[in-house]
């Protein structure tokens, strides 16, 4: 990644935003961290294959696979069915990615790399945790790739759009009607040897009263956003921690709610974390969607960036989109004083959605490094 350089021209609260985090990485030295690291991927030859040809081309390929395939890795994310009126259809936003296998040989160079950053022995027993949760940052993408699903208690399957250039899609569809507040399972609809995570659920939620949106990064889980070889170690390496005394409030705050109140996670994690933060979510806290980049940042220095570039504009974006889902719902958002959440959250109030702020300053994360009290 290049060198940090000054923030370019953005209007007023996301140029205020991004300003602070290029200071942050430049006083944390983010860059020099991120040129130490190795790239998940191989060195590419100018070598053109048809396997290779067919990835480039993608859904603009006339003679390439629509359908997921034997070979291939799918993921299908948990998602919220949403409707604006109880005469309209009920509608979700289905996402999918679509991996290629690959082989790991390059996973033990990139775990070496990140052991040797991180300040790792070379005999260390954590070496194998850093090459398990490596494992999405080396898989290709698929490109132009449909997952079919079924859902539960109906006849019809569902036929899930095509990955684009991040190996991902994202598609409103209108879906069967269930009870509000109720979980419905689907499956992909595939034939052997296609493996991943091939079972997802859709929550039901109300059309009014309560949503809750949360961050995930040093709000309810430690991350070390605002520290390069924190991120590496909390990522790779350490069990995932929640904040202290936050699994209590979010548990408390269920009972408080509605059964039909749905739940949102939003992180600037790449979408190549999912299966970490999924397991860490329902460790810790109440089932919802988690709301991640739709870039794979197939890099380790990609993912440092992820979490600490441009975090106010893309939050800000994620938050409209769910309140476009849920128009007549109140957004109770809870934040903490990194990444940007004091702007993203206070330029939602100002521009007059319905939301209620908990709290960027009351979660200010004390025992993490780097962070000023804020009394």
């Amino acid at each position: 990644m290049a060198k940090d350089e000054p923030a370019p021209n953005v209007p007023n609260a996301a140029k205020l935003a991004l300003d602070m985090q290029m200071r942050t990485r430049k006083e944390h030295n983010f860059s020099k961290v991120e040129e130490d690291l190795l790239d998940p991927r191989p060195i590419q030859t100018n070598t053109l294959t048809v396997s290779s040809l067919r990835s480039k081309l993608g859904f603009f390929n006339p003679f390439a696979k629509k359908t997921v395939s034997r070979g291939d890795l799918v993921w299908l994310f948990d998602n919220t069915a949403f409707r604006h009126s109880r005469m309209s259809s009920w509608q979700a936003e289905f996402v999918t990615a679509v991996f290629e296998k690959e082989s790991a040989n390059r996973l033990v160079d990139l775990a070496a790399s990140i052991a040797r950053i991180v300040g790792l022995a070379d005999d260390a027993k954590e070496r194998e945790t850093i090459e398990q949760r490596l494992q999405p940052f080396a898989w290709d993408i698929r490109v132009g790739r449909n997952a079919v699903i079924s859902q539960e208690g109906s006849r019809k399957t569902i036929k899930l759009g095509a990955t684009g250039s991040e190996g991902c899609s994202s598609d409103v569809i209108n879906i069967s009607s269930h009870g509000k507040g109720s979980f419905v399972r689907a499956s992909a609809v595939v034939t052997g040897g296609i493996e991943g995570i091939l079972d997802m659920q859709t929550y039901y939620a109300g059309e009014d009263g309560w949503a809750i949106i949360s961050d995930i990064d040093d709000t309810i889980k430690v991350t070390m956003t605002s520290d390069p070889i924190g991120i590496l170690k909390e990522t790779f390496i350490n069990e995932p921690r929640p904040i202290d005394g936050m699994p209590e409030l979010y548990t408390q705050i269920k009972a408080m709610l509605p059964k039909d109140t749905p739940w949102f996670y939003l992180s600037a994690s790449p979408y190549t974390l999912y299966p970490f933060l999924k397991e860490f979510r329902n460790k810790f806290y109440p089932p919802g969607t988690m709301i991640l980049r739709d870039s794979s940042w197939r890099t380790i220095s990609g993912l440092l960036a992820s979490l600490t570039m441009v975090t106010e504009e893309y939050k800000v974006d994620r938050m409209k989109k769910v309140n476009s889902w849920l128009p007549k719902k109140k957004l109770i958002v809870f934040g903490d004083s990194t990444q940007s959440d004091p702007e993203a959250y206070g330029e939602m109030y100002v521009s007059a959605y319905n939301i209620y702020i908990l709290s960027a300053r009351l979660l200010t994360c004390l025992q993490l490094p780097h962070f000023p009290r804020l009394d």
